[in-house]
């Protein structure tokens, strides 16, 4: 376990009046960024090699900024283009596209809050090409997705004329490679709401401890707080827009999409394997692996899926851009909001039985040499296993049943 009191890749973020230029939007120059993070990715995840290289460029190409208006620096997306980009990103590599979540997360409810001068700072920092982790969960009795009135143990405190933080936080997914942690804290006032600080303030440190078989370089570990400084303006409120459902459902369909990014690259890897085999058995229907109609066949298979799952996540998230198309003033379309997490709920219980399929389907079109550890083949399945895991679908599906035969509606807490 390493600890990581000041990371080594801050303070490159373009200061606020730099020239920002444009994030990546146009097609030529996304394939050459995502090619400079797909680089490396399989022998990363074999060796654990951190892709703090990786983060550097998306820092540089401003991805993080591509949902903010062109006014404002960004790129203007929308929610089915964010999606396809996730999409590419966790196929280039799946653990800088879950480092990204909380960060996008954090984009998407700071682009609805009615507070607009606060969310004008961050934004800014955004589009200078800041990346924002989080520092959410906490361990305890309580339940997963206990909701958000909860009142946290992490909490702020006056103590003369300082406001201190302190409090320690588990699976802080993305925040080992980020410039700021929004952290889910109690206020002065003992209200839940969040806090905004630098990774690198004294105080705050970030340890690189998860140990899951899957995901494994995405920086979900422990981030203590140790009467960390704050100032007045790092305090946020918890707005009604940023509720269960719209933020349940944009987390849960960000970890789908980076599934449906793995299955994309398990049918690329399954193409090359085909074509990469200099011998087949000689009781297989013909003499070259490349005509066995078997082999064919299993690719078209997996190809097909994983159209199939994409298409499939750009749906949800046009119904999720419905719903937050609808919010004013700080409040959404209850209806458009339930609609979107029903329709993210249905893509999650295909696609994460879909990947995990999928994913050992590959070794159906390779031989006993597919599964050296140096091919790295195994990745895909055990990333794709660890990402399913959040919220399973099991419980995603009863409640899809239970709306349908009774007209129950699904769980309002941001964790289903």
């Amino acid at each position: 376990m390493s600890q990581i009191a000041t990371p080594a890749h801050l303070g490159q973020t373009p200061a606020a009046g730099d020239a920002r230029g444009a994030p990546i939007a146009d097609d030529d120059r996304l394939e050459v960024v995502l090619g400079e993070i797909a680089a490396g990715a399989a022998e990363r995840d074999r060796e654990r090699g951190h892709p703090f290289a990786a983060i550097d460029v998306v820092r540089r190409a401003r991805l993080g900024a591509v949902r903010l208006p062109v006014a404002d620096g960004g790129a203007g997306y929308s929610f089915p283009e964010l999606f396809r980009l996730v999409v590419r990103l966790a196929e280039a590599d799946p653990n800088v596209a879950q480092i990204l979540r909380a960060h996008y997360s954090f984009v998407e409810q700071r682009l609805i809050s009615p507070d607009r001068a606060a969310g004008a700072r961050w934004l800014g920092l955004v589009a200078d090409g800041a990346i924002l982790g989080n520092a959410t969960t906490e361990l305890g009795p309580r339940n997963v997705g206990f909701g958000r009135a909860a009142d946290p143990a992490t909490a702020v405190r006056r103590e003369g004329d300082r406001l201190l933080l302190r409090g320690t936080k588990y699976y802080c997914t993305g925040t080992l490679y980020a410039d700021w942690v929004s952290v889910l804290a109690a206020g002065p006032d003992g209200a839940p709401g969040s806090v905004v600080v630098p990774v690198d303030r004294e105080g705050v440190t970030v340890e690189d401890d998860w140990d899951g078989f899957g995901q494994r370089l995405t920086g979900t570990g422990t981030t203590r707080f140790d009467d960390v400084v704050v100032a007045e303006d790092e305090l946020l409120r918890v707005d009604p827009a940023n509720g269960p459902y719209l933020q349940g459902a944009f987390l849960q369909l960000y970890l789908t999409a980076t599934i449906v990014g793995i299955v994309r690259n398990v049918a690329r890897d399954a193409t090359d394997l085909v074509r990469s085999r200099s011998r087949t058995f000689t009781h297989a229907p013909t003499a070259e692996a490349v005509t066995d109609p078997l082999l064919q066949r299993t690719v078209g298979e997996i190809a097909s899926q994983a159209y199939a799952a994409e298409v499939t996540v750009g749906a949800a998230a046009e119904a999720l851009g419905r719903a937050v198309d609808s919010v004013v003033g700080g409040v959404g379309d209850p209806d458009l909001a339930h609609e979107a997490s029903l329709r993210v709920a249905q893509a999650k219980v295909v696609i994460d039985a879909l990947g995990v399929r999928v994913a050992g389907e590959l070794f159906d079109v390779g031989g006993a040499s597919a599964t050296a550890r140096g091919a790295g083949l195994d990745r895909h399945w055990r990333n794709i296993r660890t990402l399913a895991s959040h919220n399973p679908a099991s419980y995603k599906a009863l409640a899809i049943g239970d709306l349908l035969i009774n007209g129950t509606r699904l769980p309002d807490n941001g964790f289903f």
